[in-house]
């Protein structure tokens, strides 16, 4: 067994998800190819006293559930499925799908059904579990990221194992801020954006949940929004990848989105009224990620970025919005990216990717590797 997956899988039970003795934890496999990390999470929940359950589904199979549902059939995976879910204590999820676009050709109405109905069930896995949710480093994502599988595998593990407990301590000093904060103005090229942050809880992400790990979000207020923002990194979702999304916003509403496909990008702003406000204001700050590579788990976290979420805010960061829809885009603001500022309450934070506040030079990437 490779130490590395020794080490991770190890960091997973114990740290992210903090398996105690007599704990139930469902550990699912999307796709066919996370074999020897999943047998190891085994053993780890077993030394931790835990009593592991396995999940295993892949792409191409709910393909084709999804192509035939019907309402009445969704309906009832999400009773059994939300039964399951309701008996775990902890959720962790492998994925290492062999085709990130097996979704690509289904029926985007099909497709919002389908997320819509299931939702509850990640919403109770989200505010009721302790949860872990990972990749996999096997030749499609190495693909994704234009490397070789071996070169991918050396930086898959260097982003997920990265010393989380120091980044959570240099995350403190920008949580402490948001938390006092009014008023953000994002500025981008093709970006000028305000809204209020204010009485909303800034949440850190430190390899508790999703990883890699390595942000800081919170919530807009929901109806404070207004302005312009031009998203810089393409966005697998629905098996399409985006590219070139902009959103027009007036009081915390999406009232115009263009991309490489208008049609498309709209079915999923109207998959219900919330898809069309924010849930989700968060900063990037994982230092080994750099570059997008169409894999939202690595891209919300490159160094120097934030995402903005059309759809759902989390129970931790409530502002009221509620929606089938959670979706992730990034503006990535360093200057190879083409720059951009953000401030709070008329102050600069960060410029050109980089946080020049003093308290806040903790996260710079320099810092934290």
């Amino acid at each position: 067994m490779d130490e590395r997956i020794k080490k991770f899988a190890s960091m997973i039970v114990n740290y992210s998800c903090e398996v105690q003795p007599g704990e139930n934890v469902l550990i699912e496999e999307v796709g066919t190819d996370a074999k020897p990390l999943i047998q190891q999470i085994i053993r780890e929940v077993y030394k931790a006293g835990g009593r592991p359950y396995l999940g295993l589904s892949d792409s191409m199979f709910t393909r084709e559930i999804i192509k035939g549902c019907t309402k009445e059939q969704l309906e009832f995976m999400r009773e059994y499925m939300m039964a399951q879910m309701k008996s775990m204590d902890a959720y962790i999820a492998v994925r290492a799908s062999d085709n990130t676009s097996e979704l690509s050709d289904v029926d985007p109405d099909k497709l919002n059904l389908y997320n819509k109905i299931l939702r509850p069930v990640i919403d109770e896995r989200v505010d009721n579990t302790k949860w872990a949710i990972m990749r996999y480093p096997n030749p499609s994502m190495a693909q994704l990221a234009g490397m070789s599988t071996e070169a991918f595998e050396d930086f898959y593990y260097d982003v997920c194992t990265l010393d989380y407990a120091r980044m959570s301590m240099a995350m403190e000093p920008l949580v402490d801020l948001m938390t006092k904060t009014d008023k953000v103005r994002i500025v981008s090229p093709g970006t000028d954006l305000t809204f209020s942050i204010k009485g909303i809880p800034a949440v850190k992400c430190d390899g508790k949940y999703n990883i890699p790990d390595g942000e800081v979000y919170t919530a807009p207020v929901k109806d404070s929004m207004n302005g312009v923002i031009s998203y810089n990194t393409v966005s697998e979702a629905h098996g399409f990848t985006f590219q070139d999304i902009r959103f027009e916003i007036k009081d915390g509403k999406i009232i115009n989105a263009t991309s490489n496909d208008n049609e498309r990008i709209n079915k999923i702003l109207d998959t219900d009224e919330g898809a069309r406000y924010f849930g989700e204001f968060s900063f990037g700050l994982n230092p080994y990620i750099l570059h997008p590579m169409k894999d939202t788990l690595f891209d919300e976290k490159i160094t120097g970025s934030i995402h903005l979420t059309p759809g759902a805010s989390y129970e931790d960061a409530p502002n009221g919005n509620k929606s089938a829809v959670h979706w992730d885009l990034v503006l990535i603001q360093r200057e190879d990216y083409g720059g951009g500022e953000i401030w709070f309450d008329d102050v600069l934070i960060r410029k050109d990717g980089r946080f020049v506040l003093p308290d806040l030079d903790g996260l710079n990437p320099e810092n934290l590797k």
